[in-house]
């Protein structure tokens, strides 16, 4: 083991004088089948195939509305948009050698860890989609559907084929993010060089990039889907399936959309926060290094984990957001539509579709506002890039109030409620500002700038304990503002919807659930924008990690590390933004099976009543679901951190001429490592989400025939959702709060406050970092993915629980 003296010597050797070592980990560049098989084409064969599906898909539109024409137009040009951004950001160049190879080894980790996952993510999507076909070819029909001819073969088909889909598209979407975030790392880290201005704007719009394809390819395959049903099943002619049930068919979408992102959010959570946990005791708190120093065996796992965890699981989460929030909103939107008896309800179906076809073009004015400034130089004073990411969000806001009041004065207005749709735009009001005031909490208990932060930095002056308690109260604390304005939400979004003027045909309001889910539509209004912030805190994150890798000097490190503690906080406050969507499209969510379970049944289902036995332990087995959930995911964590500090730790004794700079840290055995136990670790709390709402519902089932209650199987269900949306609301608050300040409270102390690097202070901050990885980056993001899951896999698999 290297003295102290030994270490100190080292740290001192001057710039110039330090022998970089890199990784040399290259291997062939993966790319998924469908872009080897795309890029192999020539020039002419792929016009005439763009050419032919763009026609396929305009001639759906045309025959199905020319609200989803407009959807496709949108799309295809932000599309165009995000081709832009990908050329603009690609032109940028890589900086020196040593930068390149460090990119190249971060790039390679990742794109194996994302082939080797993804793959046995498919295999069990396809082992579930047979599931899938096996409860729907024996389950029973709705009235609805009996009447128009969809026979059980046909349903069990369509399910199945909106399950793949969703699955393939949430998978796609991560693969974008993370293709993006290995790519523009680099290229960032040359530009903190030259100027912090244009390092920024790179990073935003490398993230932009992302955000358009994830929040494009979540809305124009819910569009392609419903007017490919549209045209195929001849929906509103004559004996055929009615419009206003056609959206329960797109439930499978969702689910495949869920599947995948809850695996995705599982395995790369673990596999960042392991690295990254590992190399932090072993290189931080036992060696003295600084953060992602090349002497660091696990530096470039953590690097890897970067993108896996935080730009590919991050995609597929939101793109699950958004299609879980426009499918619930279809459903409630035609059941509305349908108990109005409204003459033309595509208007109400085809709303969320939209919105978010505006949130594409606002969003992309938003990202295109930032912009580098001439002149600048690494040696200017260096603008908080969080003024610069707010323009552009308060910009983004601007927009989205005016568009939407735009699209419910075209689409919701109707004779029979004049009114109506402006009720409902104040609905979206209701959530565009509750989309700013989540984003505003969370900034200030994770930003350093406010008290939260510097209170628990303080606590750590006093020890490691201290500052574990001072975290938790505050993780604890920030859930109280976060559910009043979700409870403020909903109220004011179901009152404004219910006295919209809309009744029924017996004259009773029915307009209060579509209320709410005009707010949720309102809170996702500016998705994109927001996913664009969040994917510049990893860029941002492995921008700095390659700036020190490649030892460049101080003021560039500087530069970067101002640009991480930016993206620390964007991280934090687009979490808090998600689970502030996810409660409401949950909401939306337990309300579709409901009216999905009313349907099967031929019964009226409008309550749960938790004072019988059977459903209170339905809510007890949900809320028990959400933190041994937790447990496991923060166990898997720790597992695999164990491996790691095992690891780094044999090799700093084994090769004593790493800290000196005399020998090579051998990187890829802990990039193997990790992406193994990752692997291996992500099973089990992702089983247990998936089975526990079927085995719960399957078994009340049973014990209700023999009891004569014919409804108890969905009525635990509905309970343990309940009670497990609460909870993992809750949690999620918590955990991703008290990481998110951990972290902070981190960076501020590193600024030079308290004692800076290496103080005891620093050391005890380091350990509540430590604790709160897991926290933030693994169980409190996968935990608002469940309960959408639970959702959605409800509404698919309702038959099998009456």
């Amino acid at each position: 083991m290297m003295t102290d003296e030994d270490i100190e010597q080292a740290s001192l050797i001057s710039y110039s004088d330090k022998p970089r070592t890199f990784p040399d980990m290259r291997s062939k560049t993966y790319s998924p089948l469908i872009f080897r098989i795309l890029r192999n084409l020539n020039l002419r064969a792929l016009s005439v195939l763009m050419l032919l599906s763009f026609g396929g898909i305009f001639y759906m539109g045309a025959r199905t509305s020319p609200i989803i024409l407009f959807v496709f137009v949108v799309c295809i040009i932000s599309f165009m948009l995000s081709v832009y951004l990908t050329k603009w950001v690609l032109a940028k160049d890589e900086g020196p050698p040593e930068m390149v190879q460090i990119s190249d080894a971060i790039r390679d980790g990742a794109e194996g860890f994302f082939r080797t996952q993804y793959g046995t993510i498919s295999k069990m999507a396809f082992l579930l989609a047979f599931v899938i076909l096996c409860i729907y070819l024996f389950r029973n029909l709705t009235p609805q559907q009996e009447a128009s001819g969809l026979g059980r073969t046909m349903s069990a088909y369509i399910t199945v084929a909106a399950f793949l889909l969703g699955a393939l598209c949430s998978g796609i979407a991560g693969y974008v993010g993370m293709w993006v975030s290995v790519r523009a790392n680099v290229r960032v880290s040359s530009a903190a060089r030259r100027s912090a201005r244009e390092a920024l704007q790179i990073a935003v719009r490398a993230g932009g990039f992302s955000a358009l394809v994830v929040v494009g390819m979540a809305v124009i395959g819910i569009a392609i889907l419903y007017s490919t049903f549209y045209v195929w099943l001849d929906v509103d002619s004559p004996g055929s399936m009615k419009v206003t049930d056609l959206p329960l068919l797109l439930v499978g979408y969702g689910f495949g959309a869920s599947f995948v992102a809850l695996f995705a959010q599982l395995g790369g959570g673990i596999y960042t926060k392991g690295a990254d946990v590992g190399a932090d005791l072993v290189g931080k708190v036992e060696q003295g290094i600084p953060e992602d120093d090349p002497r660091n065996p696990a530096v470039i796992a953590d690097l890897v984990g970067d993108n896996v965890g935080d730009c590919a699981a991050r995609g597929a989460d939101l793109f699950e957001s958004i299609a879980a929030e426009i499918i619930s909103a279809m459903i409630l939107g035609g059941t509305m539509a349908q108990k109005c008896k409204i003459e033309d309800p595509s208007g109400f179906i085809l709303f969320p579709l939209v919105v978010h076809s505006f949130d594409l073009v606002i969003s992309s004015i938003g990202i295109l506002s930032i912009k580098g400034t001439r002149n600048a130089s690494v040696k200017s004073p260096v603008e908080d890039p969080m003024v610069v990411l707010q323009k552009g969000y308060s910009l983004t806001i601007i927009l989205a109030i005016l568009t939407f009041g735009a699209s419910t004065r075209w689409l919701l207005y109707t004779e029979q409620a004049p009114s109506a749709w402006l009720n409902f735009f104040m609905c979206g009001l209701v959530g565009i500002i509750t989309a700013y005031v989540f984003v505003w909490i969370s900034r200030y208990y994770t930003d350093y700038k406010y008290e939260p932060v510097r209170t628990l930095a303080l606590a750590s002056s006093t020890g490691h304990g201290t500052n574990i308690i001072a975290g938790v109260s505050l993780g604890l604390e920030s859930t109280a503002l976060p559910v009043l304005v979700i409870s403020v939400a909903i109220i004011s979004a179901f009152w404004l919807g219910k006295t919209s003027g809309l009744v029924d045909e017996n004259g009773n309001p029915t307009g209060g659930l579509f209320g709410t889910a005009v707010a949720t539509m309102g809170m996702l209004s500016t998705a994109a924008y927001v996913l664009t912030m969040d994917m510049f805190g990893p860029i941002a994150d492995n921008a700095g990690g390659i700036v020190e890798m490649s030892q460049q000097p101080e003021s560039v490190r500087e530069v970067t590390d101002v640009l991480d503690a930016v993206g620390n906080t964007t991280k934090a406050t687009t979490k808090g933004f998600a689970i502030g969507s996810a409660a409401l499209a949950s909401f939306l969510l337990f309300s579709a099976y409901m009216d999905e379970v009313s349907a099967f049944a031929n019964v009226s289902f409008k309550e749960v009543d938790i004072a019988i036995p059977e459903i209170f332990i339905g809510g007890l087995l949900g809320a028990m679901l959400i933190f041994l959930f937790s447990a496991w995911a923060c166990a898997a964590v720790g597992r695999t951190a164990q491996e790691v500090v095992n690891e780094v730790r044999r090799q700093f004794i084994e090769r004593p001429g790493i800290m000196d700079y005399k020998e090579k840290p051998d990187y890829g055995r802990c990039v193997a490592i990790v992406a193994s136990s990752a692997l291996r670790e992500m099973i089990k709390p992702g089983a247990l989400a998936i089975v526990s709402p079927i085995v719960v519902g399957f078994v009340f089932r049973i014990l209700g025939y023999y009891t004569g209650q014919p409804l108890l199987g969905a009525k635990v269900v509905a309970a343990m959702l309940m009670f497990a949306t609460v909870c993992g609301i809750l949690m999620a608050l918590f955990l991703n709060t008290a990481g998110g300040a951990w972290d902070n409270a981190k960076k501020y102390i590193e600024t030079g406050a308290l004692g800076g690097k290496g103080s005891d202070s620093h050391k005890a901050a380091v350990t509540g970092d430590t604790v709160g990885d897991p926290f933030k980056d693994t169980a409190g993001p996968s935990i608002h993915v469940l309960i959408k899951m639970l959702a959605t896999i409800t509404l698919v698999m309702a038959p099998i629980f009456l």
